[in-house]
């Protein structure tokens, strides 16, 4: 109980005392009006929390970093009275969001609403909610409140950034051949052209072989010669790091976003795992858009696979991976690589995230590349990140191996570190 309501009894106790040991009719009077004022507030107190409705709704269960998640709330007073203050306490361990309220002179059948823009400041699952309400009465005397457990989730996205830049090795195998696949994708690499049958698109007609044959003409389409990406995410707790990370002052929204507008140029904490499932996201992001075949593979420490597959279902089952995971995996990466080895043939590109400095896995990879296997790297500058290696004797072995790589440091922007390939000097 709080100090006031210990006080309010003590003075009652000490009342009633004074009237039975003196016997006096305004002792006794003075009691009877310390009781109703008890009784009247521990009444008033209650009845404020009687009769209330609160709905929350979410405008959608999923966010991104650099978005805004979305809560509206409505408050009815459903009661014959009218309540002078109510607190709704909010619970939620979505960072930034602030959705309490005091509520004052909330009139009956009178709803109250309000809602809350929290911008997506890290990635991950978050809980909104529950909700406790706190009310009193006019004196201070006796604060009572209620919980409200009704809550639900929301998913945040990894940032994702436009990376024209980026570039993958050309898709040609030992020997200069190269392996072709017909597709009913729409593609830039065009195998032919056929006789219209009814049910092909429009947009597939080739219209300076129409003119030519007096017959509708279409294209047929093939895959690019290393369509398959697989994206391996390093999740070795040993390799990763992240420097403390302050909740940024969002009291005054509108001016936070003058300066700089979330969406457009989202800023990532300082952590070496949030650049890469950012940088793995826009990846997946990039080659998707240009109907390739993309899958991830992370160890979480068990083996998580998203399969290959293309479209934007694709890119969602993606970032809903990237959004939980977690560098919990005992794993190294040199392990990963060569556990996945043989899953993998020489029609497929392998696109490896990891701020590891360990030099084994490059010996994988070498051997990837002599088993016809195109491999590219994104390396995460762990040093940059806290107490880690420097990278640089990793990326001249990278260099030396003509593996190519890009570094991406602390505080960069995803789009720059993404479009130039890093020199032995980097």
């Amino acid at each position: 109980m709080r100090l006031s309501t210990w006080i309010a009894i003590l003075t009652w106790l000490i009342s009633l005392a004074l009237a039975l040991i003196t016997g006096r009719d305004l002792l006794y009077n003075t009691f009877y009006f310390i009781t109703l004022v008890l009784l009247g507030s521990w009444f008033w107190a209650r009845q404020n929390l009687r009769g209330l409705e609160i709905k929350r709704r979410l405008r959608t269960p999923r966010s991104q970093v650099g978005r805004f998640i979305e809560e509206s709330f409505e408050v009815i007073n459903q009661s014959w009275l009218s309540k002078l203050w109510v607190e709704i306490r909010d619970e939620s361990n979505l960072p930034g969001h602030h959705a309490s309220r005091v509520l004052v002179s909330l009139g009956r059948k009178r709803p109250m609403i309000w809602t809350v823009k929290t911008p997506g400041l890290r990635r991950g699952r978050y809980r909104l909610g529950p909700i406790t309400l706190y009310s009193g009465d006019p004196l201070g005397i006796f604060a009572l409140k209620k919980p409200i457990p009704q809550s639900h989730h929301v998913l945040v996205y990894p940032a994702t950034f436009e990376i024209p830049g980026f570039r993958l090795p050309p898709g040609y195998l030992p020997g200069g051949k190269v392996a072709h696949y017909r597709t009913h994708y729409l593609t830039t690499n065009v195998a032919t052209v056929r006789d219209y049958v009814p049910g092909d698109s429009y947009n597939r007609i080739h219209w300076r072989s129409t003119a030519r044959t007096g017959r509708l003409m279409v294209k047929e389409f093939e895959l690019d010669p290393t369509s398959d990406i697989w994206i391996l995410l390093d999740l070795d707790a040993d390799v990763h790091f992240s420097q403390p990370w302050k909740e940024p002052d969002l009291t005054d929204l509108p001016a936070v976003l003058r300066q700089r507008p979330l969406a457009k140029n989202p800023t990532l904490i300082p952590s070496t795992l949030e650049y890469a499932a950012s940088a793995a996201a826009s990846i997946a992001e990039r080659y998707l858009a240009e109907r390739r075949a993309v899958g991830l593979i992370a160890y979480t420490p068990n083996r998580e696979v998203l399969q290959l597959d293309r479209g934007y279902r694709q890119f969602t089952k993606i970032l809903e991976m990237l959004a939980i995971v977690e560098p919990i995996s005992s794993l190294t990466f040199a392990h990963v690589l060569l556990a996945e080895r043989h899953y993998l043939n020489r029609t497929t590109t392998v696109v490896a995230i990891t701020p590891s400095v360990d030099p084994a896995w490059v010996n994988v990879l070498r051997d990837y590349r002599h088993s016809g296997i195109n491999v590219t790297v994104v390396l995460i500058a762990a040093s940059t990140f806290g107490p880690a290696p420097s990278h640089r004797s990793l990326l001249a072995e990278l260099w030396a191996s003509q593996i190519p790589t890009y570094v991406v440091r602390n505080g960069a922007s995803i789009t720059a570190a993404l479009s130039h390939l890093a020199l032995p000097t980097d």
